[in-house]
């Protein structure tokens, strides 16, 4: 509980917040008031595979924050040290870290994923939810977290933001650099994200591999625990 409310103290959190709220939702009322009729079949999800923005910054932010050097007036230290003097265990200290990360990524994608739904299902082209959403919205539920923890262990590695935060960014909503690569290899649709996509999302453009929803989950989990694995070795071991 006090990880989860030392993340929520962070102003970078809300603003994580505020971006996967925001983004799915204007992206779907934009495509509304332009007329156009979405693919009923990934209506709001393809839109919320956008907004997992927000869970990337969550998940950078919840550790990056402890490597910011302080103000001269505050002693000019870092939280980290802080941190690992209450909490001498750095395994635990990690845990309690990832269990924020998950709770607050979770939080995020049940808010947006009823921001972009109410969007979506208020246009003229929609069509009611049905009980094939539930598994498809917990699908979204999943990715988001799993995103999150993802750029999580990533940030342990780094021990700074502004990298992993560049390259998530890039990847979702610029130049899909591991969409690109399923053009070269079919197994790059096994990544991480490239596979947690299908949780939710039955069409990808461009892409004829088929992956089933659960298989799709489990895989990215085993990246997820696999760098989460690693993330804890090196962050128990080096100095801090």
């Amino acid at each position: 509980m006090a990880e989860l409310a030392k993340l929520a103290s962070l102003p970078a959190a809300w603003i994580a917040a505020a971006v996967g709220v925001l983004v799915p939702g204007v992206i779907a009322a934009t495509s509304a008031r332009a007329g156009q009729a979405p693919d009923a079949t990934d209506a709001g999800y393809q839109e919320l595979a956008f907004g997992v923005l927000g869970a990337i910054v969550l998940g950078v932010v919840a550790i990056s924050s402890e490597y910011v050097t302080e103000s001269a007036e505050s002693g000019g230290g870092r939280q980290i040290t802080t941190s690992l003097t209450a909490v001498p265990s750095r395994t635990r200290f990690l845990l309690a870290k990832v269990g924020a990360v998950a709770i607050g990524g979770a939080l995020l994608a049940v808010v947006a994923a009823a921001a972009t739904m109410g969007v979506v299902h208020a246009g003229p082209y929609a069509e009611p939810l049905g009980a094939a959403d539930v598994p498809r919205l917990a699908g979204v539920v999943c990715y988001w977290v799993l995103t999150a923890l993802l750029a999580f262990g990533v940030t342990v590695l780094t021990r700074h933001g502004v990298v992993p935060l560049a390259v998530f960014i890039v990847n979702t909503s610029v130049v899909s650099v591991t969409y690109l690569l399923t053009k070269v290899t079919p197994l790059a649709n096994y990544l991480p994200d490239m596979a947690g996509v299908r949780m939710f999302v039955r069409r990808l453009a461009d892409n004829d591999v088929e992956i089933a929803p659960l298989t799709a989950g489990l895989v990215m989990a085993a990246w997820v625990a696999a760098l989460l694995a690693v993330a804890t070795a090196v962050f128990t071991r080096r100095d801090a």
